[in-house]
């Protein structure tokens, strides 16, 4: 009996020194200044907002709910919808992959993005933080990626509103030329269509995205940041 018991722990140490090691390369990406390292001091976001979606981030990761912790994404919008305030930061590597335009709901506001809901046919972008799921075809929107908020009242309908990443010809910078804004979506968070689908291919399955803004209502009641 004891050599039997003796053979299964061998055989199950290799497991746990996996699972250990691969937590352990988690915790040590998220303990650096990555802010620093990815240099994203000259992109437009800035670094408070950075550390807030390190936060949920790390307690999404703590709680299981994230398949790949080394990816986040950052729709910043705080800033004008004329920037490029979606950034698609590689933790693990220190890498900006992506910093491009986002659009905003139709309802949240013109240039900036004022008024979030998390109501069917509000037409409003919701804040908070979500977990990337699998890419779809859509009808209308083509190549596109389902995106699950987790932030109960805040964000937590996304998927009954069908709110989802996708390419969209008015999250370009061509229409801001013409029209002197962004255009802006139905609540979707809608990306330039020539980097729709290399970017949905980088943060899906698993990730974290972190859609923000300043607004107060959902700094005090956002369970992830308190």
């Amino acid at each position: 009996m004891k050599l039997i018991i003796l053979g299964l722990l061998l055989l199950l140490i290799p497991a746990v020194n996996n699972v250990g090691f691969a937590r352990f390369e988690t915790g040590k990406v998220i303990s650096e200044d990555l802010y620093t390292a990815v240099n994203l001091t000259d992109t437009g976001l800035n670094r408070t907002i950075f550390n807030l979606a390190i936060k949920g981030l790390t307690r999404l990761d703590a709680i299981g709910k994230l398949q790949n912790p080394t990816i986040l994404t950052i729709a910043d919008y705080s800033q004008s919808s004329n920037k490029k305030r979606l950034y698609v930061i590689d933790l693990k590597n220190k890498k900006l992959l992506f910093n491009t335009y986002v659009a905003h709901g139709r309802n949240t506001g013109s240039e900036f993005a004022k008024n979030f809901s998390n109501q069917e046919g509000s037409l409003k972008s919701s804040l908070g933080f979500y977990i990337t799921a699998n890419p779809i075809t859509g009808s209308h929107t083509g190549f596109s990626l389902m995106i699950d908020g987790v932030e109960k009242g805040i964000n937590d309908h996304a998927c009954k509103r069908a709110i989802i990443i996708h390419g969209a010809d008015y999250a370009t910078e061509n229409f801001i030329k013409k029209y002197g804004r962004l255009g802006r979506s139905l609540g979707c968070p809608a990306l330039p269509p020539e980097l729709n689908k290399p970017i949905i291919e980088s943060i899906k399955g698993g990730t974290c995205l972190f859609i923000y803004n300043p607004d107060n209502n959902y700094i005090h009641n956002s369970s992830l940041l308190n």
